[in-house]
C-alpha cells in the first residue's frame, strides 16, 4: 500500500497538462488547454485542462479528474498503478507501508497470479534461449518459419514451454509458487483420477498478453506439431486478471503508433501483428482469434476513431466478420476495409514487404465499408433480384448502425447510387430499423428535450420565466417533484460551491446572518439525517472534518483525493454551472438572478427543506405500510399511530414553511 506522504508527493509533482499531453494533443486556450476528448468520438473539442485547478473536464461526455485519475481512467488501470506511472514520470521513489491483513487477503489473489505470470514469461522466454529443445524446434519455427529476429522475439516476449507433462509446474512450485494460482491463472490444469498438475501449454512456443499498462495476464500456446488432433493454439483461461473480451493482443506496444497515425489496423492473429511491427507497421492491434467485443472496440476508442480492418485474401471467413464492422460502427467509430491479395495474409504480407510498401497499399487499397460491402455481396447475388433485395437489406442494417446523422446520411447516399435503389426507400428502411434496434433510448431523450422545450413557466419574484430543470437547480429553484438523489445533487451542488458564502436570512422581524455550509451541517444533524450517496458522505465528513479544525476547505484536497470517486464527484459537481463554448471556456453560464445572496437564501433553505420532506414522505409509508401488517398487537398498533401522526404533523409544519420559502 502506497503511503500517504508519497501519494501527497505524486499530486504535489505531477503537472496535469504534462501528464495529460503524453496521451492527447492539447492546445492552449486562454488560461486553459483543450482538445478532443479522448474518452468519446467528437469533432468540436469539448474537453478541457486547468492548470490552475488542477483537473480536466469533458463537457462532451462528462468524465473529469485529475493527472492521476486520468492515467487511470486512460490506460484502464487501478488507481495504485497510476500513481506508480505518474511517480515515474517524476522520478519519485514509491514508498509502499506493510500491509494489513485485510489487505493483503483483498490483494493477494490478483497480485500473486500476475506476479506468477510474469515469472512464467521470463521461464518460457529463459527455455526458448538456452534450453536444446528451445533452441532446436521453438528457436526454428520464430526464426525460419515466421522470419522473427531476434529483437522481435526479445520485445514480444516470446518463448517456449518444455515437452515434459509437469516441468514448468515442478519448477513453479519449487520457485515458491503456488498450486493455488498455478490452477487460477490456467498455467497449469489438475488430473482428475490422480491429482496430478501437468502443464497446459506442454511443447508449445509461447506468446504473452500484456494489458494495456504492460502487465501479462493471459498466454497463447501454438502447438509445432502436425497431428491434426491437437488443437492449434491454446489460450489461458477467464480468470481474476484476464477477461478475453477487454484484451486486444499488442496493443500496450501499439497505443503510442495509434496515436500518431490517429488509426489503427485490426488484424486476426498473434503473428499477423509481431509481423507487421518488426516491418515497421506499428498501429496493429489483434482480437487474438476471437470474435470482435464492444469492449475490445471502446478500448480501442480510446486512442483513435479510425480503424482499418485487414482480411485474408482468400479468407471463407470475412462474411462471418462482417458482424464485427457494424459493431465498430456502432461504437461511433470510423472504419475502412482492406483485402489482401489471394495469396496472403498480414503475417506473410508483412513478411515480404517494407514498411513503406504495407503502408502504400493500405492507403490504396482502403475502402470504406459500404462500398467494400457492396462488391462483396454483389458477386454472390449477380443479377438475381431477390439476392440484390437481401444485400440492400444487409448493407440498410449497417448503416443504422451509424450513431452520428450526418454520416448516416452520407452512407445512405452512397448505398443507393451503388445499388440504384431510391434514396427514400433506404431513407425508411434505415429509420425503421433504428427505431427496432435504439428506439426506446431515442424516443426517451426526444421526449426528454420536448419536455425541456416546452417547460411550464415558473413564477419567481413577481415575473415569468422559461426554465429547464438544470436552470432551475443552478439559480436555486429546484422543483418540488425532485427526487431525493437529485436533492442530495443540489445539497452537494450548494456546499462545493458555496459553503463559503454568507446570506442573509429573515428570522421574523431579525435579519440574520447564515453560513452556508454551517446552515447545511445544522440542519442535518439536527434531524439526524445522512445521505444515501456513499461518497456524497465521504466528502460531507472531510468537509465537516476541515471546520471543525476552524479550517477553510481547499478543494484542491478533494481534488487530488486519494479516493477517485471523491475526486471526480468533486469535479463533476463543481463543473456542473460552467458550459463549455470556444469562446469563453470555463465561464459560468449566465443566470438571472437579483443577487448571490438572493439566491442563496432561496435555494439553500428550500432544498433543505425538501430534502427533509422526501424522507419524512419515506417514512410515512414505511409506518402506513406496517400498520396494514396483519398480526398486529394494540400495543403496536397504538405506536404506529403516534409516530404516523407525529410525522404527518411534521410534514404539515413543514409544507408551510416550504410554501413560505417559494412563494
Amino acid at each position: 500500500m502506497i503511503d500517504r506522504e508519497t501519494i501527497d508527493r505524486i499530486y504535489a509533482a505531477a503537472d496535469i497538462v504534462e501528464v495529460i499531453s503524453d496521451y492527447v494533443t492539447l492546445k492552449r486556450k486562454g488560461v486553459n488547454y483543450q482538445a478532443c476528448c479522448p474518452f468519446h468520438n467528437e469533432k468540436t473539442p469539448s474537453f478541457v485542462v486547468s492548470p490552475s485547478k488542477g483537473f480536466y473536464k469533458c463537457f462532451g461526455c462528462g468524465k473529469g479528474g485529475n493527472a492521476v485519475t486520468f492515467v487511470m481512467e486512460h490506460e484502464n488501470i487501478t488507481y495504485p498503478e497510476a500513481l506508480k506511472i505518474v511517480a515515474k514520470k517524476y522520478n519519485i521513489e514509491v514508498r509502499e507501508k506493510e500491509m494489513t491483513e485485510e489487505d493483503v487477503r483483498r490483494n493477494n489473489n490478483r497480485e500473486s497470479m500476475f506476479t506468477l505470470n510474469s515469472w512464467a514469461a521470463e521461464y518460457f522466454a529463459e527455455y526458448l534461449h538456452q534450453s536444446s529443445e528451445g533452441m532446436s524446434v521453438g528457436m526454428t519455427y520464430f526464426r525460419q518459419k515466421r522470419g522473427f529476429s531476434d529483437a522481435t522475439i526479445k520485445k514480444f516476449g516470446l518463448g517456449m514451454c518444455p515437452s515434459e507433462w509437469g516441468k514448468m509446474t515442478q519448477d513453479a512450485l519449487t520457485a515458491g509458487y503456488q498450486e493455488e494460482f498455478l490452477l487460477s491463472t490456467g498455467l497449469s490444469l489438475k488430473r482428475e483420477n490422480d491429482g496430478k498438475l501437468f502443464d497446459r501449454f506442454r511443447e508449445r512456443v509461447m506468446f504473452p498478453v500484456h494489458n494495456i499498462s504492460g502487465r501479462i495476464v493471459a498466454f497463447g500456446g501454438r502447438t509445432l506439431r502436425t497431428d491434426k488432433s491437437v488443437a492449434k493454439y491454446q489460450n489461458s483461461p477467464e480468470s481474476e486478471i484476464y477477461s478475453k473480451k477487454n484484451e486486444l493482443y499488442g496493443l500496450f506496444f501499439a497505443k503510442k503508433a495509434i496515436q500518431q497515425h490517429d488509426y489503427a489496423i485490426m488484424v486476426e492473429g498473434y503473428t499477423d501483428v509481431i509481423s507487421m511491427h518488426q516491418s515497421g507497421v506499428e498501429n496493429v492491434v489483434a482480437s487474438s482469434g476471437t470474435s470482435l467485443t464492444t469492449e475490445q472496440i471502446r478500448l480501442l476508442g480510446r486512442f483513435t476513431k479510425n480503424i482499418t480492418v485487414i482480411y485474408d485474401g482468400d479468407s471463407a471467413g470475412i462474411h462471418a466478420s462482417l458482424r464485427g464492422i457494424d459493431m465498430i460502427l456502432k461504437e461511433g467509430m470510423n472504419v475502412r476495409v482492406v483485402l489482401l491479395p489471394p495469396e496472403d495474409d498480414p503475417d506473410s504480407f508483412a513478411r515480404a514487404h517494407s514498411a513503406s510498401e504495407v503502408q502504400a497499399y493500405i492507403a490504396e487499397n482502403a475502402e470504406n465499408f459500404i462500398t467494400f460491402k457492396a462488391k462483396l455481396l454483389l458477386e454472390d447475388a449477380a443479377n438475381d433480384p431477390i439476392k440484390r433485395s437481401a444485400v440492400v437489406g444487409d448493407m440498410v442494417q449497417s448503416i443504422a448502425q451509424i450513431p452520428d446523422n450526418i454520416q448516416r446520411s452520407m452512407f445512405i447516399k452512397e448505398c443507393a447510387r451503388l445499388m440504384d435503389v431510391d434514396e427514400n426507400l433506404i431513407i425508411n428502411e434505415v429509420a425503421r430499423k433504428r427505431i427496432m434496434s435504439v428506439g426506446d433510448k431515442e424516443a426517451e431523450d426526444f421526449i426528454r428535450r420536448q419536455q425541456q422545450l416546452s417547460r411550464q413557466t415558473y413564477a419567481h419574484g413577481g415575473g415569468v420565466t422559461s426554465a429547464t430543470d438544470e436552470d432551475n437547480q443552478r439559480i436555486g429553484k429546484t422543483p418540488i417533484g425532485s427526487t431525493i438523489d437529485t436533492l442530495e445533487t443540489e445539497i452537494m451542488h450548494f456546499l462545493l460551491k458555496y459553503g463559503d458564502r454568507c446570506f442573509d436570512l429573515k428570522e421574523g422581524r431579525n435579519i440574520v446572518s447564515m453560513n452556508v455550509a454551517a446552515l447545511i451541517f445544522d440542519e442535518l444533524e439536527v434531524d439526524g439525517l445522512h445521505l444515501g450517496n456513499a461518497v456524497y458522505e465521504e466528502i460531507l465528513s472531510i468537509y465537516r472534518a476541515a471546520m471543525a479544525n476552524k479550517s477553510d476547505m481547499s478543494m484542491s484536497e478533494l481534488i487530488n483525493h486519494p479516493n477517485p470517486d471523491v475526486c471526480n464527484t468533486t469535479i463533476e459537481i463543481l463543473t456542473a454551472d460552467d458550459n463549455y463554448v470556444e469562446s469563453a471556456l470555463w465561464e459560468q453560464k449566465e443566470v438571472h438572478v437579483s443577487s448571490e445572496s438572493e439566491m442563496l437564501a432561496n435555494g439553500v433553505p428550500k432544498v433543505l427543506m425538501l430534502f427533509k420532506t422526501k424522507i419524512l414522505s419515506e417514512r410515512i409509508s414505511e409506518l402506513e405500510a406496517a400498520l396494514s401488517r396483519e398480526g398486529l398487537s394494540e400495543e403496536e398498533e397504538c405506536e404506529i399511530m403516534q409516530q404516523l401522526t407525529a410525522c404527518n404533523r411534521a410534514k404539515v409544519l413543514m409544507a408551510k414553511r416550504l410554501q413560505r420559502l417559494v412563494i
